[in-house]
């Protein structure tokens, strides 16, 4: 993610920013569940919270108070990440669970980060029926043409993930040939 922020122009950094702590602090809830029902009551939470004003948010949190300097007016694409970590926290993630996944974790940037939100989950999953899915799902994304620069920072998560597709679903940053590769994406775009 760091590396994603560094090639991402000042002005749409904070953005980008906001953006990777709330999927961080979902994606924690979701790893920290031991029941579902608990887990969704936490992100119950977090979309109730987004669909309030600014002025009627709590504030002191560091993540929802980016949401309100940099998401504000926007955060309904926001509560569709909310959405995608939901079902993560079914017994099994079935296809149209998973697609559906990809699809809202990545609503903010639709499409763009599609690829990158399911090789990045992917790659977090252990062994097994649903990482195998979700490393399908990626492989089956559109290709994406060159990226705007406010938007490099994705070219450089996209790229990652098509090098972590064609490495088996190895980690993003594995491997000296990563920074090579980032550094390409973020120079061309793509």
């Amino acid at each position: 993610m760091q590396l994603a922020l560094a090639h991402t122009p000042e002005r749409a950094r904070g953005r980008l920013r906001t953006y990777f702590e709330l999927d961080r602090r979902l994606a924690r809830i979701v790893g920290a569940t031991n029941e579902p029902m608990l887990g969704q009551m936490r992100l119950a939470w977090w979309r109730e919270t987004l669909g309030k004003p600014r002025n009627e948010r709590p504030t002191g949190d560091a993540v929802l108070d980016a949401i309100g300097v940099h998401w504000e007016g926007r955060e309904g694409a926001l509560s569709k990440l909310v959405d995608a970590w939901e079902y993560m926290l079914a017994e099994e993630l079935g296809q149209d669970a998973a697609r559906e996944f990809g699809s809202l974790r990545a609503a903010p940037f639709d499409p763009l980060a599609e690829r990158w939100a399911l090789t990045d989950a992917a790659v977090h999953v252990p062994e097994g029926p649903e990482r195998d899915l979700l490393l399908t799902l990626a492989r089956k994304c559109a290709p994406m043409g060159n990226f705007s620069r406010d938007l490099r920072g994705l070219s450089v998560l996209d790229a990652l993930a098509r090098r972590s597709l064609r490495r088996g679903g190895r980690p993003l940053m594995e491997g000296r040939g990563a920074a090579l590769t980032a550094a390409r994406a973020a120079i061309f775009g793509r």
